[in-house]
């Protein structure tokens, strides 16, 4: 019972970190900090809405990979992978 509440603890606590992550890279950056990030080029386009374009994207895609790596490491952890 333990081990099965640590595990979800963990796995929440993962949860979590990619939601405000992918929150502060969508909202923040992409509309609360635009103009500022605006003053910035990242291949000939405005840094802000770069983030609002494609960064938000692009994070989630890595949010994915990232999130997969961790769970799998979490699953050996608590022995609960899947052969």
């Amino acid at each position: 019972m333990e081990n099965t509440k640590s595990y979800w603890q963990e796995n929440l606590r993962l949860i979590f970190i990619c939601l405000i992550i992918w929150f502060v890279v969508s909202f923040g950056f992409g509309l609360l900090l635009v103009e500022p990030l605006n003053e910035f080029r990242l291949g000939g386009y405005k840094l802000g809405f770069w983030f609002a374009q494609q960064g938000s994207i692009y994070t989630f895609v890595g949010l994915i990979f990232w999130y997969t790596k961790k769970m799998n490491e979490l699953d050996k952890k608590h022995n609960v992978e899947e052969s």
